[in-house]
């Protein structure tokens, strides 16, 4: 079995940091990318952005990941918004229910 990989992107500018992620979000991957918004959030920006365009799996413990790090960031007066995120996560989080808890800003047009 090969093991999930995640690259993560980092671009920083003075009121952003924008995460570009590509790959499988998961209990092998979900660590790293905790330790990657930690470090955004040492010196909190307005806005901390997950792009999802690359990603192409999210299991359980990623969505639980995203949500903790929505509050994190919340609690450090950041936010943290996802964009891209693919058909099949926008589908898992309603029925989740945690679309809700998650601030999702897609520029693709709904066709």
């Amino acid at each position: 079995m090969e093991r999930a990989e995640l690259t993560i992107r980092v671009q920083r500018t003075t009121d952003e940091v924008t995460l570009g992620l590509a790959g499988e979000i998961d209990m092998l991957t979900a660590v790293r990318l905790s330790a990657v918004v930690n470090e955004a959030l040492a010196e909190p920006p307005p806005r901390i952005v997950l792009d999802l365009a690359g990603v192409t799996f999210c299991d359980s413990q990623g969505l639980g990941t995203l949500v903790v790090l929505s509050r994190k960031a919340s609690h450090a007066q950041s936010l943290l918004m996802l964009t891209n995120v693919g058909e099949f996560l926008i589908r898992v989080l309603d029925i989740t229910g945690l679309r809700s808890a998650l601030m999702i800003r897609n520029e693709q047009s709904a066709s």
